[in-house]
């Protein structure tokens, strides 16, 4: 009988020292994690931008290779404050060491694609916390435009989120690319699909901004009939546009990071809502 008792004193000393305590410890950790999850989606809401975008414990760079190619062939990243650079390069850095580039076609993925590539998802993403985006894990580049089987048409880029993949032509990628004020950009384009995916299947506060932003955005065009009529008059944004919302948003970010001046000129509220939902406020935009 005395040991039971030994034993039943032993077992709740442990329960009151320990079990109690951490049991106690996860339930005020759970709800801190809420309490400041409210407070990001109010802040959020209030101030159109996350808390605290920039925060790392140690800065990752570019080799001394990519580092040449970004400063030196991406106008975007030159355009940034010395402090917005490193933050810029810490994330095309962290891209390109997270992300699987494949050649297909025995086409070699030089440094110079990873970087071009990595850069434009990067700058889209640039006001965002959560800048790495779950649903791409492979970058795959054609030489040119490809076949596909599926549609039995040819492609010169795609967003696969079953594969967890974006895909390139690389012709057309580095055209676009070139080519800076035709609102044209099949790099941006493809990435602004993968943003509004990745948006619509996560929780992170950067895609609640941007969900709101849209829902905003798309209501003020519901909700105001000179405007769609305007838009569509103007012929400003390509026909493509009007396929679906998809397509809508990504022809949007074309024109929006080629031509920022003529879009605020033209349609100066949709220009407010874009860079809401974005948090895109540097380099000149």
């Amino acid at each position: 009988m005395m040991l039971q008792t030994e034993q039943e004193k032993f077992e709740w000393e442990l329960i009151y020292n320990y079990v109690i305590p951490i049991g106690i410890g996860v339930i005020a950790i759970f709800i801190l994690y809420r309490l400041i999850r409210i407070f990001q989606v109010y802040y959020v809401a209030l101030f159109k931008k996350p808390l605290l975008i920039y925060h790392y414990f140690n800065l990752k760079k570019l080799d001394t290779e990519q580092y040449s190619i970004l400063k030196k062939e991406y106008a975007f990243f030159r355009r940034l404050s010395l402090k917005q650079q490193r933050h810029f390069e810490h994330r095309v850095a962290t891209f390109i060491k997270k992300t699987e580039f494949v050649g297909m076609q025995e086409l070699f993925v030089t440094e110079r694609m990873k970087v071009l590539i990595a850069a434009t998802s990067i700058m889209l993403t640039f006001g965002f916390r959560k800048y790495l985006l779950d649903i791409i894990k492979t970058v795959i580049i054609y030489p040119k435009s490809y076949y596909s089987t599926i549609n039995e048409t040819y492609h010169k880029g795609e967003t696969n989120p079953q594969l967890k993949a974006i895909v390139f032509s690389w012709e057309d990628f580095r055209q676009g690319y070139h080519i800076g004020n035709d609102n044209l950009n099949l790099g941006v384009h493809e990435f602004g699909h993968a943003i509004h995916l990745n948006a619509s299947v996560n929780n992170d506060i950067s895609s609640v901004m941007f969900n709101q932003g849209f829902y905003k955005l798309t209501s003020y065009l519901q909700n105001h009939q000179t405007v769609r009529e305007n838009l569509i008059a103007s012929k400003y944004f390509r026909a493509y546009a009007y396929t679906n919302h998809y397509e809508f948003f990504a022809v949007l970010m074309e024109n929006f990071i080629e031509t920022p001046s003529e879009f605020k000129s033209q349609f100066p509220q949709l220009y407010k809502y874009m860079q809401q939902m974005l948090n895109f406020k540097f380099a000149g935009y």
